[in-house]
Formats: structure tokens, C-alpha cells, sequence
């Protein structure tokens, strides 16, 4: 018997091993994300299961709100994963615009695809920024990184957010029952298009994206280096052409005390199943071991430099 005992836990400690990939890690982590109806949530939920299910390290995604929140939410050790802009992580980082201080106890884990900034209206006649003039317009929650998105774009019209425009203030759930409801002309959405808001939407009414030209794309830019010129294209949202827009990049971060391993396990669930992770959201399409390794703004974790290290790519790490 013990014979037979001890056959069948070899088979099942090599079958463990088998099953498990990355290091042996083992903690319970909480990923903040963003709103229910916003791409954080969808894709985070995918990755916090794909990591569970083929590594030792267990992830539970849970809905937030967004950038700055999740950053406070690490920051007070409620989370130890979050979502953020690639944008207000360098907020955080520098003490500027959406932080009084600086929070520097967090770390890069990957830059994982970019976040357009998509200006939704249900209008055919507001055609380009400049048509916001005088509009009721969502600008995000206050405070949040949508909001300083919009003041960005705005800018670099010529347009004051509190002047040249009806600012209001709201998620994208509600945004989008706002422009439905006929309360305002048009929604500032910054999320990995598809967005669930936007195309739940645009299942029902016609949907509009407002496109920025050339000279204000490098405009803003040259002023905001955080930003890049991105396409969203008609089959997105059923538009009858592409959109020329800007985007920052959707970055995960953890908090420094997180453990290598754990942070390790993160990226060998997400990049070595990437496959996988596409089958069951569309952004998993967009992972990419070089892109995930471009984020300058804040270092990368312990856990990260070691994945990346393995894979011959050099981030910069604490």
C-alpha cells in the first residue's frame, strides 16, 4: 500500500509540475481594473483567469475606478495589481497634474496595448474637434485621466475645457445613457477600442467618431510625448471610415513588494498563452513582448526584469 501510495503522489506532484508554468509563487492577488463597461475590466478578467489556470499564483480582477484610483488603491496596500494609462503613471511617478505627491511604490509589470482617445457622438454633424464648440460634453470622472485627455485635445484646438465647452462629468456607462437620453452631444472614451460601452451603443444607434487631422496630432505630441497617432477602424464600430485619433498605452503595474514570483507568473500566464487569451478577447491580439517592454516612465519590477531577461530584452528595473 505504501508502494502504491507513493507512486500515485509522484504522478500527481508531476502532474502539478506539468500543469503549472512560471515559478512557484502561490499568493492572492487583487487587480484592480476599471468600470464594468470599460476595457480594463473585460481584458483584465481574461488575464486574472488565464494566469490562475496555468500558474501557482492566484489574480482576482475587480472593477474600480480607472487610472488614479487604482494607483491610491495600491498605494494604500488594497490592491497589488492595477491597471493605468501610460500617461498617469507618469503622473503618479512625477507628483503632477492628478497627484499632490509623488507615489513611487509600484512598479512596471508590462505595457500591454494601446488606449485610444475615442470622441463618441450620436451627431453626424460634429465632424472635428472644433465642432465641440459650445456642446455638452462628457470629459471623463473629475480628476480622472479622461479628464486630463480631453483638456490635452482640447489644447491643442484652441479650446478651453471650462470655457469653450459644456463640460460634464461622467463614467462610460453613463456617458454613453447621456448621448442615448439626448443629454449631451458627445463623450470623451479613452479605452482599447473595441470598447464595451461604445459598441453596446452602437448596436443600437449609429455611432460617430470624431477624427483628429495631422497637424494637431504631432501638435499634441510634440507638447505631450505620452500620446501616439492610432487608427480605429470602420468595422470596429460600423463607421463608414476610419478615425484618425491618438492613444496612450494600457500599462499593468504592481506594487513593489508584490513577489518576484508572483510578478513573473503574471507575465508567463498572459505572454506564453497568448493564443489563448485572443480566443477569448480581442485585445489579446495586440500582446506583444517588445511593446510590453517599451514603458520608460516608471522602472519594472523585479519579476518583470527577470520574465523579460529570459526572453533577451533589457527593461530597466529598481
Amino acid at each position: 500500500m505504501r508502494k502504491i501510495f507513493a507512486a500515485t503522489l509522484a504522478v500527481m506532484v508531476l502532474a502539478g509540475c506539468a500543469f503549472a508554468e512560471g515559478m512557484p509563487g502561490g499568493k492572492k492577488l487583487v487587480f484592480t481594473t476599471g468600470g464594468a463597461q470599460g476595457t480594463y475590466y473585460g481584458f483584465g478578467g481574461v488575464l486574472a483567469g488565464k494566469v490562475g489556470e496555468k500558474t501557482s499564483t492566484t489574480i482576482t480582477a475587480i472593477t474600480s475606478g480607472g487610472s488614479k484610483a487604482n494607483i491610491e488603491a495600491m498605494d494604500d496596500g488594497d490592491a497589488q495589481l492595477g491597471f493605468v494609462q501610460s500617461d498617469v503613471g507618469a503622473y503618479a511617478y512625477k507628483g503632477t497634474r492628478l497627484f499632490d505627491d509623488k507615489i513611487t511604490n509600484f512598479s512596471t509589470v508590462a505595457n500591454l496595448y494601446m488606449e485610444q482617445v475615442q470622441i463618441v457622438t450620436l451627431d453626424p454633424t460634429i465632424k472635428t474637434v472644433d465642432d465641440l464648440k459650445g456642446k455638452n460634453v462628457s470629459v471623463g470622472a473629475a480628476g480622472s485621466g479622461v479628464y486630463f485627455n480631453a483638456v490635452d485635445v482640447l489644447e491643442a484646438y484652441g479650446l478651453d475645457i471650462d470655457k469653450d465647452i459644456k463640460p460634464t462629468y461622467q463614467s462610460f456607462g453613463d456617458s454613453v445613457e447621456a448621448l442615448q437620453d439626448g443629454k449631451i452631444d458627445a463623450a470623451f472614451i479613452v479605452a482599447g477600442a473595441p470598447t464595451t460601452a461604445v459598441t453596446s451603443l452602437a448596436a443600437t444607434r449609429k455611432v460617430y467618431l470624431v477624427g483628429f487631422d495631422d497637424e494637431h496630432v504631432l501638435m499634441l505630441i510634440a507638447k505631450s510625448p505620452y500620446y501616439s497617432m492610432n487608427v480605429i477602424k470602420p468595422e470596429v464600430y460600423g463607421t463608414e471610415e476610419e478615425t484618425v485619433t491618438v492613444a496612450v498605452g494600457a500599462v499593468v503595474i504592481a506594487r513593489d513588494d508584490v513577489a518576484e514570483a508572483d510578478v513573473y507568473n503574471f507575465l508567463t500566464g498572459v505572454f506564453d498563452n497568448k493564443d489563448e487569451i485572443t480566443a477569448a478577447h480581442a485585445k489579446g491580439a495586440e500582446l506583444n513582448l517588445n511593446f510590453a517592454a517599451s514603458y520608460t516612465a516608471v522602472p519594472y519590477h523585479k519579476g518583470a526584469v527577470k520574465y523579460f531577461g529570459e526572453k533577451g530584452i533589457k527593461v530597466a528595473g529598481k
